[in-house]
């Protein structure tokens, strides 16, 4: 067991400034609802008999769930028998603001990440054209019948008309049409109606911070992804820091997978990138990561993968991805005994875990691993290998605050009550 540690430098912006929290949450003692956050997270709180208080974070960022970090100790605390009043409160407090909260948080982020990813995927009426009218399509029924409204034309901005969840429902069930970009706002903005629930999502965000369109667009609006709302970013491209940290650090977080060589080398315009959201990462995909510190590796093997195809007959279609992928019986028993040496390396390649391991939810495509966006770009724009990055996000910084914010906001708006008599906060 140790005492706690405080945030490293890079993880500052994730830790709470108690003053910049709702009044009831400041007040005298917030451990009524500081505490059952804290143990719906998944921290233990005991008493036993050491004489100051013991925090043991573990790794639960490595874990594969709560349970999991439950199993090999994480998120556990000893206090002093009898420890109370301030001290504890304090301490409580200060647990909000371990690094180890940020990945019992991430739990719950990758489950609402994965829901709002298996809804998307879900409507066959959300759809991408590139022979669609705008950026974004709303069909015959248009975008105020389904909960939003335009403020930029060819479809290139809209906000939600009025209730947040009913506009996300629209991707959910409703017959839409956007290309990946687009795709990709909607499950990170799906991803937190998951996280707070429809009421709480309805509640804690305008209209405006759901703003959705070109990336551009966005940096002219209140938008939480990109716009003046977003607040501190977490920028880590080549996914260093999260390999480190560990599997849970890469719950619902954006990226994309983008052409190496110049736009004159595409043939597929409508393919030069995937947006994506991460759902998930194997356990021996988050040890390889880790062991290659990040996607450098897995560019240079992506570029290897590459070069071979290139000396690959080309079938056009989904070759690549039948011959990869899919592992077709039949196309892998008609390839040329000259070409098989080649298959062979490709197949090794592929192989490590990371192709498998790391699930994306990619718009239209659905959640898939790694190594199918792989193969199928192969097909698509045959002349340029691919690279894959992490986007700037806030899941960890801004979005983070606000979240423990909101459930420590509800959790005072349930228990506190103001006695009539002072005019000051007492707690249930």
């Amino acid at each position: 067991m140790r005492r706690a540690r405080r945030i490293p430098a890079w993880l500052s912006g994730c830790a709470l400034a108690l003053l910049g929290l709702a009044p009831t949450v400041a007040a005298a003692d917030g451990a009524a609802c500081v505490l059952p956050l804290l143990q719906r997270l998944g921290w233990q709180i005991r008493e036993s008999d050491v004489p100051a208080p013991l925090v043991h974070g573990g790794e639960p960022c490595r874990r594969a769930s709560l349970d999991d970090a439950r199993r090999h100790g994480d998120l556990q605390v000893q206090v002093p028998r009898g420890y109370a009043g301030v001290p504890r409160a304090r301490l409580q407090r200060e647990l909000l603001e371990h690094p180890a909260t940020l990945c019992a948080y991430a739990f719950e982020l990758g489950e609402a990440a994965r829901r709002a990813a298996t809804r998307l995927q879900d409507n066959r009426g959300y759809r991408f054209s590139a022979l669609q009218l705008g950026w974004i399509g709303f069909g015959a029924r248009g975008a105020r019948s389904q909960g939003w409204q335009r403020f930029r034309s060819f479809g290139r901005g809209y906000r939600p008309v009025a209730s947040n969840s009913v506009a996300l429902e629209a991707f959910y069930s409703g017959r839409v049409r956007s290309e990946c970009g687009v795709g990709r706002q909607v499950a990170q903005l799906a991803t937190q109606r998951e996280l707070y629930g429809d009421a709480g999502f309805d509640r804690e965000f305008t209209p405006g911070e759901l703003s959705i369109g070109t990336f551009l667009t966005l940096h002219d609006t209140p938008s939480i992804l990109l716009g003046s709302q977003a607040g501190e970013f977490f920028a880590d491209g080549k996914a260093v820091r999260s390999a480190r940290l560990g599997r849970q650090a890469f719950m619902g977080v954006p990226g994309f997978i983008e052409h190496v060589f110049d736009r004159q080398y595409l043939d597929d315009i409508n393919n030069q990138a995937e947006n994506f959201i991460i759902t998930d990462v194997s356990a021996q995909a988050a040890d390889a990561l880790a062991r290659h510190g990040g996607f450098a590796h897995y560019d240079a093997l992506n570029r290897r993968l590459w070069e071979l195809s290139r000396q690959m007959p080309a079938s056009g279609g989904r070759y690549f991805e039948r011959l990869l992928h899919e592992r077709d019986p039949a196309l892998r028993e008609a390839l040329p005994l000259a070409q098989r040496p080649l298959l062979a390396q490709m197949d090794a390649l592929l192989a490590d875990p990371v192709y498998a391991g790391l699930m994306l939810y990619v718009h239209p495509r659905g959640i898939r691993p790694l190594g199918y966006h792989i193969a199928r770009l192969l097909d698509r724009n045959p002349r340029t290998p691919y690279a894959i990055d992490l986007a700037l996000h806030n899941l960890h910084t801004t979005l983070f605050r606000r979240w423990l914010q909101a459930q420590l906001r509800d959790c005072a708006g349930a228990t506190a009550y103001i006695d009539e008599r002072g005019g000051t906060w007492n707690w249930a």
